[in-house]
């Protein structure tokens, strides 16, 4: 079967691909923000704010995008990032992502709200790098059950989301119908009816093998179907979330942990007090709380305060080589990867997030020739021209 995705030559491309095969509920469901999406815009404006500043006859003949991160060295700066929806968007999507990540040799994170269970997909993909993400419920007991069986089934770091304590209020998800539980209307039916490619390939084979998509890493006392009534409280993400609930994950996991959604330099701080072993720099791709500043725009206030003591991801609105490139030279050790790699898959399945991927390798590739740099290793701040907010690292 050829790669529908061969005429994408650009991450908006697979974007544009992947809004005309999948409905609309379930698109905009990854692409969208929340409330006036300020956020969502934000996260890319800030990368335009940014210049690179190039050097000349420098012999760039050998470049290399290798990093060594906790032990291993990946073939990228870049990471993919924990989406709940890429099984939403094509049949196990999360299995064709993490053979995208492992062929590309780079991480993959797996979120707890995934439609394919964690065994599943480390049984799918041996010898890849296989991280877990963890939100915690307020019945902890529920969520430490996911702690050992992400233990068990060979995971390589837990990462905890800390940014949850209440959800986004994405309004266009009520209009569509795309709620928890997904509602039945004329609207979304008319919109699946729409997409006979994404009926048949996606919701049809789950209908036949598993039934309708289930969020297959909840624990049997709460997992239910997109279309079932929430199991209480206990399957709600928690306000309640404290550094000491941080504390005893710490003890329980004997890996590398990594705490999701720091924005203040502060909390990097506590994080590192806690024994975290890394952080993500994140505003939750602008889909919690509107108004914050963009990652990018806090990240060197945050390496500033935690100097090496960890290592600090970054996600947020990259979608082009470049960003990636400015994240590295101020002083980020990786990039965490989202919606791209989730345009990639809605559309077009493991070739479409492999499509991705190889955009984004050879985007940073063609941007380190320009500005002059033969190692991601060497990029530092001298490559960059910082708008006023954005201060200087000296990490």
């Amino acid at each position: 079967m050829s790669d529908p995705t061969l005429g994408a030559y650009n991450i908006f491309d697979l974007r544009e691909m992947a809004q005309r095969r999948v409905p609309k509920g379930v698109f905009e469901f990854v692409d969208r923000g929340t409330e006036d999406e300020i956020g969502l815009r934000n996260n890319r404006d800030a990368f335009e704010r940014i210049k690179l500043k190039p050097r000349t006859l420098v012999d760039v003949s050998s470049r290399s995008q290798d990093i060594e991160f906790f032990g291993h060295t990946h073939k990228m700066p870049i990471g993919v990032a924990p989406t709940g929806t890429a099984g939403l968007l094509w049949y196990q999507g999360e299995i064709a992502l993490a053979k995208a990540a492992a062929a590309a040799g780079i991480p993959f994170t797996l979120a707890t709200g995934s439609q394919t269970a964690m065994e599943k997909v480390a049984e799918a993909v041996p010898g890849a790098r296989l991280w877990f993400q963890l939100y915690m419920w307020p019945d902890r007991s529920l969520s430490h059950q996911l702690v050992e069986r992400a233990k068990n089934a060979g995971f390589e770091a837990l990462v905890v989301t800390v940014d949850g304590a209440a959800a986004g209020n994405r309004e266009y998800n009520m209009r569509n119908g795309f709620t928890m539980p997904f509602q039945y209307t004329r609207r979304n039916i008319w919109d699946v009816i729409k997409h006979p490619r994404w009926m048949i390939g996606v919701l049809a084979r789950y209908i036949m093998t598993t039934g309708m998509p289930r969020y297959e890493n909840y624990p049997s006392a709460i997992k239910n179907k997109i279309t079932g009534l929430p199991m209480g409280r206990a399957s709600m993400r928690t306000d309640s979330l404290s550094w000491d609930d941080l504390k005893q994950l710490r003890a329980m996991w004997p890996r590398k942990l990594i705490v999701k959604g720091i924005m203040h330099p502060e909390d990097a701080v506590l994080a590192a007090d806690c024994g975290a072993d890394g952080i993500v720099v994140s505003n939750h791709g602008g889909r919690n709380l509107d108004v914050t500043m963009a990652p990018i725009e806090v990240l060197p206030d945050v390496l500033n305060a935690v100097g090496k003591r960890v290592k600090v991801i970054v996600d947020s609105g990259f979608r082009r080589g470049s960003d990636v490139v400015k994240a590295l030279a101020l002083g980020a050790d990786m990039v965490y990867i989202g919606r791209s790699t989730l345009y990639g898959v809605g559309a077009g399945g493991e070739a479409g997030a492999a499509r991705a991927i190889n955009i984004f390798r050879e985007e940073i590739d063609r941007v380190m020739a320009l500005v002059g740099c033969r190692s991601v290793a060497d990029l530092n701040p001298d490559y960059l021209v910082l708008p006023k907010n954005v201060k200087k690292p000296q990490r």
